[in-house]
């Protein structure tokens, strides 16, 4: 009895070894791999077309707002404003129906008074993984500023090179490692497990659609494209939508209704 305790004492030792040492080598690869492309002081980052804000909770369990929602909607039209994104790309889960981060995230970035024809919603963006992979296969995205904290931005980025993106991290400012030591403590294990699926698993988005293209800085000012042109919708609510447009509009004597375009009420 004593032996076969001692046997599964040290199996146990060695098992707790290799989880350390994968663990540790998974981090090290991301870190080393990533590091030189984030920038900490967000007036350094570089210019890129889009900038790409994922989506996270908007409240916290215990009530109040979630600070690292509030940090990545203040870089981002921080960004915008000052010209280092010509157009912001925002992404989050929208599972439900009362669930909605990217619409959430939109009418925030309203109130810091950033356009419409400067913002595409991705509802889809259920994980790091699929919004990353749908800005390349659905909205053709290949040059891109990632928007997150520094304790996500590793993987973000590690995921982002894998896919082909020419990809660089613009972090949030404002809390201490140990303020955020939980997420720190968090990606530690997700590290691994990102590099199990890229590398193992073969892992592949959740959902893609329909390409949309997005704006670009070469089309002329003003030139506002509404939001319905620019996010996936079911086939029976784009229908509904097509159907208000066409009520909507009075044609001009001599021209065709479906060359009208719809005044956004």
């Amino acid at each position: 009895m004593a032996g076969l305790l001692k046997g599964t004492a040290i199996v146990g030792a060695m098992a707790l070894v290799l989880i350390l040492i994968v663990t540790v080598s998974a981090n090290y690869w991301v870190w080393r791999k990533t590091h030189a492309s984030i920038t900490l002081d967000s007036s350094q980052c570089v210019h890129e077309p889009v900038g790409l804000v994922f989506g996270t909770s908007y409240g916290l369990r215990g009530g109040g707002e979630n600070p690292w929602y509030r940090a990545r909607l203040d870089l981002a039209a921080s960004l915008w404003k000052s010209g280092q994104v010509d157009h912001l790309l925002i992404s989050g889960d929208n599972h439900t129906r009362y669930y909605n981060e990217p619409v959430r995230m939109w009418r925030d970035l309203r109130r810091e008074q950033i356009p419409d024809a400067a913002m595409t919603l991705d509802y889809a963006g259920f994980s790091t993984f699929d919004t990353l992979a749908r800005s390349r296969d659905v909205f053709g995205v290949s040059r891109v500023t990632l928007i997150s904290q520094r304790w996500h931005l590793p993987r973000a980025l590690f995921i982002a090179q894998y896919l082909g993106l020419e990809a660089r991290g613009c972090a949030t400012r404002g809390r201490s490692v140990f303020d955020d030591r939980w997420m720190w403590a968090r990606e530690v294990l997700a590290r691994v497990q990102v590099i199990a699926d890229l590398y193992l698993f073969n892992r592949h988005p959740y959902f893609l659609g329909p390409s949309i293209v997005l704006p670009t800085a070469t089309e002329a000012p003003g030139n506002i494209i509404p939001v319905y042109r620019r996010v996936p919708m079911p086939m029976p609510v784009e229908q509904a939508l097509s159907d208000l447009r066409t009520r909507l509009e009075v044609p001009q004597q001599g021209q065709d209704l479906k060359s009208v375009p719809w005044r956004v009420l």
